[in-house]
């Protein structure tokens, strides 16, 4: 059965996106079965998995409104080697439509229900905020993945995202907990950042990856050509970190 994780942190510009096709394409890099859910109106996962959002017959909104399963929204990204569930402007309007729904924080996790054989991961991008969509995939979660940037704001947006865990376990997913923390955007040479790695460190313990990803310029770059930095240039730091993460969380699993 396929293990199902948000990547999520209520913090804006902390890399969820490119942490997540990154992972997705270093886990199909080392053999997983991998679908890339973007749950963000705005689509960057989609395009940042070379799949062009405009051009999408079927996304995860009309797999939210039921009006499509997985299996026939799912698109194929080739050169990345992982299946996307993508999103476009249309899912700005799931929104107000699921709020007279029945069951309406739990539409994509009976959807996934049925794909389960189909995978190894499920990864789903998390828009910044806590709306109904991030509630969806929070609900049909095994766990979250927080990417975080160690500055002080960070440490912050990281307590509000905790304490929403905690509601949405005691509520609405008992299965819901922190699988890790990925500190990405590193900079060894600022002393701040090495602060606020080692108090991470000292507070979550072993929830904390020991994969880090490096401040790196070909991550930053590949999204415009439409790539996660993984395939754009394999032999780049960030690249190299990703597939690192990738096996990292294979590990990481195999002993949960």
């Amino acid at each position: 059965m396929a293990k199902i994780f948000c990547v999520a942190n209520q913090k804006g510009g902390v890399g969820k996106t490119t942490t997540t096709v990154n992972l997705a394409a270093g886990l199909a890099k080392v053999g997983q079965r991998v679908l890339m859910i973007d749950l963000d109106p705005q689509g960057n996962a989609t395009m940042g998995s070379g799949v062009d959002k405009r051009k999408l017959e079927l996304t995860v909104y009309d797999v939210l409104l039921e009006s499509a399963s997985v299996l026939e929204a799912r698109v194929r990204s080739e050169k990345c080697g992982y299946d996307v569930l993508g999103a476009n402007r249309e899912l700005a309007g799931a929104e107000v439509e699921l709020v007279d729904v029945e069951r309406r924080e739990k539409r994509l996790k009976l959807a996934l229900a049925d794909v389960g054989e189909h995978y190894d991961f499920v990864l789903i991008d998390c828009p910044p905020s806590l709306s109904m969509l991030t509630l969806n995939g929070l609900c049909c979660a095994h766990g979250v993945i927080v990417p975080m940037q160690c500055e002080y704001f960070a440490l912050e947006g990281l307590t509000d995202l905790v304490n929403t865990i905690k509601q949405v376990h005691a509520n609405l997913n008992k299965d819901l907990a922190i699988i890790g923390l990925l500190r990405v955007m590193f900079d060894p040479r600022i002393t701040l950042q090495q602060q606020v790695s080692d108090q991470l460190k000292e507070h979550f313990g072993d929830k904390v990856f020991n994969t880090v990803i490096p401040r790196n310029v070909r991550l930053a770059e590949a999204p415009s050509y439409g790539l996660p930095g993984v395939v754009f240039d394999p032999a780049s730091k960030g690249a190299q970190a990703f597939v690192a993460f990738a096996e990292e969380m294979v590990q990481r699993i195999k002993a949960m």
